[in-house]
């Protein structure tokens, strides 16, 4: 399968730093290394700390896939990642 570059963007419920301690933590870490996923980026955007940005490279579709898991719902909106406003863009 082609390699892709996936963009999400979304809003977030706190500061930047305490959704990105969520994505840092060791579980999620090894979430995405067991899926072949790996972040290229993560930031907030300038003029709105409520918007992140999050670029993740791995096999085509499996961020979106992992995104998409009805079981994994429950863990991305407990970082308070809103989930209902997550952009999805990709990219070979």
């Amino acid at each position: 399968m082609p390699v892709e570059a996936t963009v999400f963007t979304f809003k977030i419920k706190v500061p930047f730093a305490e959704w990105a301690a969520v994505y840092d933590s060791e579980e999620n870490i090894q979430m995405n290394k067991d899926r072949e996923i790996f972040c290229l980026y993560k930031g907030v955007k300038k003029d709105d700390p409520t918007n992140v940005i999050l670029i993740q490279k791995g096999e085509e579709s499996k961020s979106i896939f992992m995104l998409e898991d009805p079981t994994l719902k429950t863990y991305i909106e407990s970082a308070d990642h809103i989930y209902d406003s997550t952009v999805i863009s990709s990219y070979f």
